[in-house]
This record gives structure tokens, C-alpha cells and sequence, in this order.
């Protein structure tokens, strides 16, 4: 059934294959899931491991007496979690042990307020209000957790606050409601106290919740959930910044999957569905934030972005939300100042509706972890819209702003209502860049589906008469590890017949290459084309859907090979998408999530051959043999 989804004529009619393949995801279907259950069980009971390699890491003796011993903290959401095991005192991300119990705290909220809005939906008379209100807190609270987003003990106490303001009103319906010990959980008597919020979230911890579901399988499998759909609460706080509405049957199915999560039962076929439905509800949302992106800013378009610096007052942008960059350049226009962009903003220069402002000039710097020295030596104001922030340096932080769910102890915020004022002034007070550096550099953006699927026909033709032998999808985030060099490695190691598409900040792993810089097919097209920001993860499946129908083949017979840099939970969230939906042979680095045990990793290598990225010339020769 899901495998249809890629034999669908058009783009919309792909996604209602998907709604469609969901409401019949018990019947069978390519993801056999009664196969795999029957396999994680029969791994689980002869403690077997079918599936071993060096980077995944299993936890050792001593590992398992830390958990035991209640560590500070308990995080390992995030692919560069310590050791590959967990941050158990600070996270690598800065992160302390305080702010990792208020984000466990808030995130049982999420799941109690979930459970209340499933009930309330299930009579239907409840006020539109209050599920609105709910929406809007549900992604906005569970975007706040997220790794490198919000390190703010007191925004985080005041999400939790929200949540309990919301709770009680459900409360006073006299709804029945599932799981009633969570749901009901007196917040209230304890939310003025940031230290009882914290001492909540160490008694509901990781490894206690583990050990309350006792099964490390049927957790792992809870964790898959969490963090993809903590990716895709993300991915519909973007399509709500854009549209100021709500997919109320997205809202729905997030918070069923919420309220599943908060059950500590060892459910494992459930588990597994629940998980698989994360994927299914993320492709909807990716086709909405692809529609309101387009629909606001105008389809993009293959456009060259000046990397290199412009004379002139400046001030830079960050993070993801296209929707705060255009209120900033509506209120810099005329102004003198020059707007930058950087790291996951480098697409919004595609845009129409953003590029027709002469004053966005160009992007500065590279990807989000080189934020410490490159914010450094801007000469001007950052905002940081979105993740992913650092914990800043002396050097600029009384030059930076955040928005949104982002949050740092003693930076500036920008409120909802996107009055950039104070950010305006200080730019004005500050010398900006002294000098435009010539010979400018440049790096073309916009190959959305919209840009590449009119190059279908180019494509064909160059696969059909053996000019071009591969399309290799390099995307997902990049990191700090040495070891995502794989990603570059692997780019300037394929045949020079082979095209290459780039998506999300992982693309900084090929775009500043100079082996690739410029290069060209046999057929004049470009060897590298960059389809955007992660939220532009739909681009990738469209396009792949679309050539599987004009090659009368199915996605997995396509000469495609995808290699995904993960690090966080918007990897997560487009990881089981494409799994969600059948596709095979996907290389995941540079290191296998820690939250996945060997028997769930044993199944998902089995039933879609996911495997771990491993040496360079190895994998080339495997990806040109379509393994």
C-alpha cells in the first residue's frame, strides 16, 4: 500500500495517498509490521544481535550503573550526545542539568495537555478557542525542547505555566480522560517554584520512565516517536508562523500520538505504528510548509547569493522562519542597512517575495555550529529566528536577539508581535562592514520541486543514454564531529557523471568545496543543486516520486542513493517520513542514534536496509552498485 504512494500523478495526490495508506495501516502492506514485532521479539528473548557495527554504541557496565545511580541528567536526544550514550552531567550543547529537568517536566506537560484535547475532541462541543490556544501551545512548548533552541530555565518554567493554565480549563469540562494520574498532575501547586518544576522533571527522568515501561525495546521505540514527532511539532510551529492557522486534522493525529506516548505501556506493535504514523503525519506537515511558503513568498527559483561582504551597516539572520526575515526587511527598508542571512537561511534568497528587497544583499558565514566565531566578527546585530542558537560569547552577545521558541539567560527577546526596533537602532550605531570584498563569491540556492521537475526530462535523458549514473541525496544537519568530513569526503569521491542534490545545513559539507564549486554534467546542468532548508525536506520526495512515474519504476528502483547527516529532532522526524513511506537504502552518520537499541536497529536494517555510514571509497563503490 505505502509503496503507491510513489506511483501517484501528481504532488497532491501523493499526500492523500499517504492519509490513505494511514487509515489502512493494520491491513498488509509494505512495512509487514506483524514481521517485524515477531523479530524484535525473538531478538529480545535470545538477547541476539544480528546487526553489529563499530559506531553504534552499546551501553557498558559502567554506563549501566550510571543510569542507575540517577544521574544530574539523563539527555540523548541529539546525535552528539556524550559518548554516544547520553549528557549525564552538562549536555554537549551546552545544556545543564537544570534546564534538561524543566524540558522533562514540560514535555510530560505536552503529553497531559494532549490527552485532554483527544477527550475534548472525542464530544466534540468544546470551545474552537481552547483547542486553538492548545494547538499553538502544544508546538510552540514541544519546539522549545529541542536540541540548541531554548536554554532558558524561566521560558521554559513559563511554557510549563501556560500548559497548567490550559490543563485546568480542560479540567473544569469534566472530561473523561486516558491515563488520568498524568493527566490530572498537580503542576499548579508547584509552578512558582522553578526548584520543584526541576525536581518533577529528575523524578520523571529518562531511566525512570524506561524502567516504569520495563522493556528497553518498546522504549526505544517510545524514543523514536518522541523525537520525530518533536521534529514534526517544529516543522507545523513554521507552517503557523506562515499562515496563522492550524491543519486541524494534523492537530488531531499530533496529539493522539502524544497521548500514546504517554502511556507507559509495553505496546510494542503499537509502539512501532505509532511511530511509523509520526513519519506519515510529518510528510503532511512538510507539504504544508512547502504550501505556505510558496504561497506567501512565491515559488522559488534558482537565484546566485553573494557570499561574500557588501560596504555598509548590516545586520544578520539566523535560524529558519522566512516569516520574521520579511517583517525585518519591511522594516530596514530604506533604512541603509543591509540584511544578511546565514546558515539555514541562506534559501530564503529563492524567494520572490523576499529577494525583490535590494537591501538583502548576501549570506555570511556557514552552518549553525561555527555561529561562536562567525557571530563574532559580524559587525552588527544577530537574530536568531529559530534552532539552532549556541550559548553565546561575550564578543556578541549584547548584539544578539532571539524570536520565537528560542531562548538564552540574558539575551534580548523579540516579541510576537516582530517589533525589530531595538535591533534596527544598534545596527545604525555599529560601523558595519567597512569595504565590499571583491572578487565576490557566489553559491545559487532554489532548486525546490518546483525549479527541478521542469529538468525531469534532462534527467531522463542523461540517466536513459548513461551520461548520468547516479542522483546521490547528501541532507540532514550538520555538527561538530570531524567525522561529518564523511559528507564532504563522499560528495568529492562520486564519478563526475553523478548528480549531487544538497538539502538542509548539511549542505555546508559540500556547497563551500572547491573540488565541486562550479561543476557541470555532460549536459550543461549544474553537478550540485541545493533544494533548500530541512522545512524543504518535501522538495526531495517530490522530486523522487515524480521520477519513479516518468521511469514507470518504484522509488527504490530509482538510480537514487540518499547519505543523511542526523544530529537532531527535525532528522528524526524526516528520517521516519521517508521510512514511513517505504524507501530503502539509506545511509545514516556519522554516528547511529544511541536512543535505538541493537534488536530495533536489527528490524529497521532488515525491512529497509538502514544502515551507518561508513568508509568513503567503500560506499562509493556500493552507492554506484545501487546498494
Amino acid at each position: 500500500m505505502l509503496n503507491r504512494v510513489f506511483q501517484g500523478p501528481a504532488t497532491r495526490r501523493f499526500f492523500s495517498t499517504v492519509v490513505v495508506a494511514r487509515r489502512h495501516r493494520n491491513a498488509a502492506s509494505a512495512i509487514t509490521r506483524r514481521t517485524k514485532m515477531s523479530a524484535i521479539a525473538a531478538m529480545s528473548s535470545t538477547g541476539s544481535l544480528m546487526y553489529d557495527h563499530r559506531r553504534l554504541f552499546s551501553a557498558s557496565a559502567n554506563q549501566e550503573n550510571m543510569v542507575q545511580s540517577n544521574p544530574d541528567m539523563f539527555c540523548r536526544q541529539c546525535e552528539q550526545t556524550q559518548h554516544h550514550f547520553a549528557c549525564t552531567t552538562v549536555g554537549v550543547c551546552g545544556k545543564t542539568s537544570e534546564t534538561s529537568a524543566l524540558q522533562d517536566t514540560l514535555m510530560e506537560a505536552v503529553k497531559a495537555v494532549s490527552l485532554w484535547c483527544v477527550a475534548a475532541r472525542q464530544i466534540g462541543t468544546v470551545d474552537p478557542q481552547l483547542l486553538h490556544e492548545a494547538n499553538k501551545w502544544t508546538l510552540q512548548a514541544t519546539f522549545s525542547t529541542l536540541t540548541n533552541v531554548n536554554f532558558s530555565d524561566e521560558a521554559i518554567a513559563d511554557y510549563i505555566r501556560q500548559g497548567v493554565d490550559l490543563q485546568q480549563q480542560f479540567q473544569a469540562l469534566g472530561l473523561s480522560v486516558q491515563e488520568p494520574q498524568l493527566a490530572n498532575t498537580n503542576w499548579a501547586s508547584i509552578q512558582d517554584s522553578i526548584e520543584e518544576l526541576e525536581e518533577y522533571g529528575h523524578a520523571h527522568s529518562l531511566p525512570k520512565r524506561q524502567a516504569a515501561m520495563g522493556n528497553d525495546d518498546c522504549f526505544s521505540l517510545n524514543e523514536i516517536g518522541t523525537y520525530g514527532l518533536k521534529g514534526a511539532c517544529a516543522y507545523a510551529a513554521h507552517a503557523y508562523q506562515l499562515l496563522g492557522t492550524f491543519d486541524e486534522e494534523i492537530m488531531k493525529d499530533i496529539h493522539e500520538v502524544w497521548a500514546k506516548l504517554a502511556s507507559n505501556e509495553a505496546d510494542m506493535e503499537g509502539l512501532l505504528q505509532n511511530a511509523m504514523r509520526v513519519g506519515e503525519i510529518n510528510a503532511r506537515v512538510l507539504a504544508l510548509l512547502d504550501s505556505a511558503h510558496a504561497e506567501k513568498l512565491g515559488a522559488p527559483e534558482p537565484t546566485p547569493v553573494r557570499m561574500t561582504a557588501t560596504e555598509g551597516k548590516a545586520i544578520l539572520v539566523s535560524g529558519h522562519d522566512l516569516a520574521d526575515l520579511e517583517a525585518l526587511l519591511k522594516q530596514t527598508e530604506g533604512k541603509g542597512i543591509n540584511v544578511y542571512t546565514h546558515g539555514e537561511m541562506t534559501p530564503a534568497h529563492s524567494y520572490p517575495g523576499l529577494k525583490k528587497y535590494p537591501h538583502l544583499v548576501g549570506n555570511y558565514g556557514t552552518a549553525w555550529q561555527n555561529q561562536k566565531f562567525e557571530f563574532a566578527g559580524f559587525p552588527g546585530p544577530i537574530v536568531v529566528t529559530t534552532n539552532c542558537i549556541q550559548i553565546p560569547r561575550r564578543a556578541y552577545k549584547e548584539r544578539l536577539y532571539t524570536m520565537n521558541e528560542v531562548g538564552v539567560t540574558g539575551v534580548k527577546h523579540i516579541g510576537s508581535d516582530r517589533d525589530f526596533s531595538p535591533v534596527i537602532e544598534q545596527a545604525l550605531e555599529m560601523k558595519g562592514f567597512p569595504k565590499t570584498v571583491e572578487p565576490a563569491k557566489y553559491h545559487t540556492v532554489g532548486f525546490n520541486h518546483r525549479a527541478v521537475l521542469p529538468l525531469a526530462g534532462q534527467v531522463i535523458e542523461a540517466v536513459q543514454r548513461g551520461a548520468l549514473s547516479r542522483i546521490v541525496l547528501i541532507g540532514g544537519c550538520d555538527g561538530t564531529q570531524w567525522d561529518r568530513n564523511y559528507f564532504t569526503n563522499l560528495a568529492e569521491e562520486l564519478p563526475e557523471d553523478t548528480l549531487i542534490l544538497t538539502l538542509g545545513c548539511a549542505k555546508n559539507r559540500v556547497i563551500h568545496s572547491e573540488k565541486l564549486l562550479g561543476a557541470t554534467l555532460a549536459n550543461g546542468m549544474p553537478r550540485v543543486m541545493d533544494m533548500g532548508q530541512c522545512n524543504d525536506s518535501y522538495s526531495a520526495v517530490v522530486v523522487a516520486s515524480e521520477l519513479a512515474k516518468a521511469l514507470n519504476c518504484g522509488i527504490n528502483d530509482l538510480p537514487l542513493s540518499l547519505a543523511l547527516s542526523h544530529l537532531e529532532q527535525k532528522a528524526a522526524a524526516v528520517l521516519l517520513t521517508l521510512l514511513s513511506m517505504g524507501v530503502k537504502n539509506i545511509r545514516l552518520g556519522p554516528s547511529l542514534p544511541a536512543f535505538v537499541t541493537p534488536n530495533v536497529l536489527n528490524v529497521l536494517s532488515q525491512n529497509y536496509n538502514l544502515m551507518p555510514t561508513g568508509d568513503v571509497q567503500q560506499d562509493v563503490v556500493s552507492i554506484m552498485e545501487g546498494k
